[in-house]
């Protein structure tokens, strides 16, 4: 199988060149990120511009998993948008006829489909356990009514591009119920039991993001994309290869947002979960949008028989090509700034002890896996692509070793290990929620410290349902609102940022504390709001105050 993803000779490329020389925008974003980094225009030098510079040397990103501001935040205090503040309206969901829905399904599979035992009692939550909840946001609660512990793990809920665009329907929200496959259970928050957490406490002291949204519409893949690029992984040959088979059927051409339905389908959300022709991580005209596999080991795809054991099988349908466009870690290397991805559970991965035990390693978690230019062998990939390590301790876990040894660099990413990262599905809130509040301290306790800006932010909403609508952006995001915290030495104390951000804000900002070229999808997503007369997504420099 050979590579198609940055060839100069594609047809797509020629034609982006020759929309670039008349001075047009393209209508499809996905061309305009195909070209090689922009330099980002020349702006005044400004005395905040200065600041920055001055004061912050350490740019750190805890990414987490799959949970919607609603199911974590959802009454906190100072927010614009409170859900305990909502008209029915806002939150009603609709059926698939766009009718509104009586009652709330039940929770398809069951909330807690595994028995699990948490101080003693045991828990258990079937399918027909939670039935008739009334057609709006409830808390989670066990089979006695009382809070849902943190500590369990709820089942996992559909979190995929066309779904989440079905779902946010427009920007009305309503279609969660209709278009997810765990029934009631998409409308489901942690309530008062919330402010438990550590990442609530740490809302409270530093600046908590309310208007932040997942950078792409669905799952964990493509928003680790990304975070690391800002735009979406091609695959424009996949017809002519096995990955034929992973191609979506939409009902709106190849370009479109919705999924066409099985003739079988239910045709109420009440009777059962939809179903689909075809719901494939390819787009019909080329792009990977659902969780495809690294073409490089930690993969799940094993290596093609006799072949080279650090690569995946290049024939398997779920491998995807290596991608060699450019991403921030290649901007940051040119401009001789460094930088790192933490990967919790990397080495144990390479060793073979990975997905499905602890640390429950999730591989299309570790975005630069995906690209050529850090493939194995390559002095970017050892030099780069880092062991986190495992668990809360310096001695195990070596984001946390650097960190208190102040030795992090410029740009730090760090991924924690499957069951540490909050997914519903294998992971807990409560096991994660420590593990960010541990980390937080010993960034505090790091020589670095004072010069230091934390972003704690998650990928995707999870399939959680969220009430505030994503602004319109380009075709492929932003999605669903997510969880973000500032925390900071310089991050405005106690404060609740209103201003719109999405995942490539963290990029911005990075961007604009190193000069850095502006990356090609950045400069697609701002074209877009642009040609609404609306502003692009904010760098998150708005949420520091320098004394």
């Amino acid at each position: 199988m050979h590579d198609h993803d940055s060839h100069p000779d594609d047809p797509a490329r020629r034609r982006l060149m020759q929309a670039a020389a008349a001075g047009l925008t393209l209508a499809v974003p996905g061309l305009a990120e195909a070209a090689p980094a922009k330099r980002a225009a020349p702006r005044a030098a400004s005395s905040l511009d200065a600041k920055l510079r001055e004061r912050v040397k350490n740019v750190v990103v805890i990414y987490l998993e799959n949970r919607s501001f609603n199911n974590l935040f959802a009454d906190f205090p100072g927010l614009a948008s409170p859900l305990s503040g909502l008209a029915p309206e806002a939150w009603r969901q609709k059926d698939r006829d766009g009718s509104v829905l009586p009652t709330l399904p039940k929770i398809w599979g069951g909330m807690v489909p595994g028995r699990q035992n948490l101080g003693g009692k045991d828990y258990l939550v079937k399918e027909d356990d939670i039935q008739g909840l009334p057609n709006a946001p409830w808390k989670l609660v066990d089979l006695e009514g009382k809070p849902l512990p943190e500590g369990i793990i709820t089942r996992d809920l559909t979190h995929q591009f066309y779904h989440n665009q079905m779902q946010i329907n427009g920007g009305r929200n309503d279609g969660f119920v209709a278009w997810g496959d765990s029934g009631a259970l998409v409308m489901g928050q942690y309530g008062e039991t919330s402010k438990n957490l550590g990442l609530w406490q740490i809302a409270r002291e530093f600046t908590l993001c309310d208007n932040f949204f997942m950078a792409a519409f669905g799952g964990s893949y493509l928003n680790h994309q990304f975070l690391i690029s800002g735009r979406t992984p091609e695959y424009f040959h996949a017809a002519s290869t096995p990955a034929k088979s992973k191609i979506a059927v939409t009902a709106d051409g190849p370009t479109g947002s919705r999924l066409a339905l099985a003739p079988d389908s239910p045709r109420s959300a009440l009777e059962g979960k939809p179903k689909f022709v075809h719901h494939g991580a390819i787009t019909p005209d080329g792009y990977a949008v659902n969780t495809m596999a690294p073409p490089y080991q930690p993969t799940w795809v094993k290596p093609a028989p006799g072949g080279d054991p650090m690569l995946a099988d290049p024939q398997d349908p779920s491998t995807l090509p290596p991608q060699s466009y450019k991403t921030i870690g290649d901007l940051l290397s040119e401009a001789g700034v460094g930088w790192a991805w933490y990967g919790g559970g990397w080495q144990a991965a390479l060793d073979g002890r990975g997905q499905g035990q602890r640390p429950n390693f999730q591989y299309h978690h570790q975005p630069f896996n995906y690209f050529r230019q850090f493939a194995p062998g390559t002095k970017a990939r050892a030099e780069h692509l880092r062991d986190g390590g495992l668990g809360d301790s310096p001695i195990s876990n070596r984001f946390i070793a650097d960190a208190v040894a102040g030795k992090l660099p410029a740009v730090a990413f760090y991924k924690p290990q499957g069951n540490l990262n909050l997914h519903a599905g294998y992971s807990d809130i409560e096991s994660g929620d420590a593990h960010v509040a541990n980390v937080i301290e010993h960034l505090k306790k790091s020589p670095q410290w004072k010069d230091m800006v934390v972003v704690i932010t998650f990928d995707e909403n999870g399939g959680w349902w969220d009430h505030v609508a994503p602004p319109e952006g380009d075709r492929w995001g932003p999605g669903s609102r997510v969880p973000a915290i500032v925390v900071s030495p310089h991050a405005r104390r106690g404060a609740v940022d209103h201003n719109f951000y999405d995942t490539t804000s963290i990029l911005r900002f990075i961007t604009r504390l190193h000069g850095l070229p502006l990356l090609e999808g950045l400069a697609a997503r701002n074209a877009a709001f642009a040609a609404r007369g609306a502003r692009p997504p904010g760098d998150l420099s708005a949420t520091l105050r320098f004394r």
